[in-house]
């Protein structure tokens, strides 16, 4: 399947409600030859209006943020989410939702074939990193699975809603940049 064939099924995906009360599916943006995978919980009303994930005051903080080490959401990552379609009112995901939605992430890192995979809080963390991940002990910490190296950050609207907690993402961020350095061969 190609990027192009699995964003057309996941546009006509109906394995559960959100698809009715979607404006746009968030299927996903970046560099589709990138090393690095950034996955989010779900997009929120800015991203369901524009149908690309991490836009509005978090997508500014998380591209800053990206900006610090070299990155770029338009050069050397992808960023999606967990869920393509906006839960009513930014509530988060529900069981059933991610469940139904977990194979179009399957498939876009199968396409991707990441080296990293940066779960942005606690919600994703919790997806692909798994067991009793939480976000506020575990945030940085590496984890190995198929090959792919994961890990978490805060995510950018958690920096807006408690800024004392960026030091410790500017920490990950470079932590995650040693990473990069030592495993990816094109991102820089």
């Amino acid at each position: 399947m190609t990027w192009d064939e699995l964003e057309g099924a996941c546009q006509d995906c109906t394995k559960c409600s959100l698809c009715e009360t979607r404006t746009k599916l968030v299927f996903g943006v970046g560099s589709r030859e990138a090393e690095i995978m950034f996955v989010g919980e779900g997009p929120g009303e800015n991203e369901d209006l524009t149908g690309e994930p991490f836009v509005g005051r978090a997508g500014k903080l998380l591209d800053d943020m990206l900006e610090i080490i070299g990155l770029s959401r338009r050069k050397n990552v992808y960023i999606t989410n967990i869920v393509k379609c906006r839960p009513p009112n930014n509530r988060d995901p529900l069981n059933a939702e991610r469940d139904a939605c977990i194979d179009w992430l399957r498939a876009q890192y199968k396409l991707l074939r990441p080296k990293i995979i940066v779960c942005l809080g606690r919600i994703s963390a919790g997806v692909l990193i798994g067991g009793d991940f939480k976000i506020t002990r575990d945030h940085g910490r590496w984890y190995e699975k198929d090959d792919i190296k994961f890990m978490s950050m805060f995510h950018p609207a958690a920096l807006l809603r408690d800024p004392t907690r960026r030091p410790e993402t500017f920490v990950d961020l470079k932590d995650l940049q040693r990473e990069i350095r030592e495993i990816c061969e094109t991102t820089y």
